[in-house]
């Protein structure tokens, strides 16, 4: 055969549209594989930050377990514990706001919750990359195949030549626009059920931390009015 297959030759013999296709499939891998390495890389960070939160509760008062929970304001667990100290500090404080109709527990959920989705919400930002890249790429790449097939019947009538060496050589070119779309679409669809995956891990911890403060803020806290600074031993008198 005088052709030989390949991205090279693909790229060389390809039109503007075969070009675009091709430019289009490797943007969107350099995108998805960026998503990838850098929500992999915050999944990590935030398992370690799961991990050390459980020291949290065993700290003999409130001051205590934010030292153990660091000082990286990007910590959600962090973040929980400190809106929620302010929602408890803010409800007992004062008195001409609409809150008022509600009691402590309600108010206090409402501030841990809005705070959860804030955190869902940044964990989640860049899925919506991987879940396109996964479900447009096969097709992309099949119509990068269709285009190419096309114009090479096309050169293929012109020449007025149908042998197999004629015909094959451009139809499997263009067959590897395919392939390249599902090259793009699979470590997307990959990448995104396993971060998926991690996200809910990370997200079920952070409820259940959640839920703990709550029933302290609540039941066992006795935080003084004089500021979000004094707080008394998280043990129960």
């Amino acid at each position: 055969m005088n052709s030989q297959f390949g991205l090279a030759n693909v790229w060389s013999q390809g039109d503007i549209v075969t070009k675009s296709v091709a430019l289009l499939l490797l943007a969107m891998s350099l995108a998805s594989w960026m998503v990838i390495i850098i929500k992999t890389l915050d999944l990590i960070k935030y398992k370690k930050i799961a991990r050390a939160a459980e020291d949290f509760w065993h700290s003999e008062d409130f001051a205590a377990g934010l030292t153990k929970l660091g000082a990286d304001p990007t910590n959600p667990f962090r973040q929980l514990a400190l809106e929620g100290r302010e929602a408890t500090l803010h409800h007992r404080n004062t008195k001409a706001h609409l809150h008022d109709a509600l009691d402590v527990s309600d108010w206090v959920t409402r501030t841990l919750r809005n705070t959860i989705d804030e955190f869902t919400a940044r964990l989640q930002s860049g899925l919506a990359i991987l879940a396109s890249v996964g479900s447009t790429a096969p097709f992309i790449g099949l119509f990068g195949t269709v285009w190419g097939i096309y114009h090479a019947l096309l050169s293929i009538g012109a020449a007025g030549q149908a042998t197999i060496d004629k015909v094959a050589g451009p139809i499997g070119e263009s067959l590897i626009m395919t392939a390249l779309g599902l090259a793009v679409a699979i470590p997307a669809v990959l990448g995104y059920n396993a971060l998926v995956r991690g996200n809910k891990g990370i997200l079920q911890k952070l409820s259940r931390f959640a839920h703990d403060l709550h029933a302290y803020f609540v039941t066992g806290a006795r935080i003084t009015s004089t500021g979000p600074a004094n707080v008394v031993p998280m043990k129960k008198a």
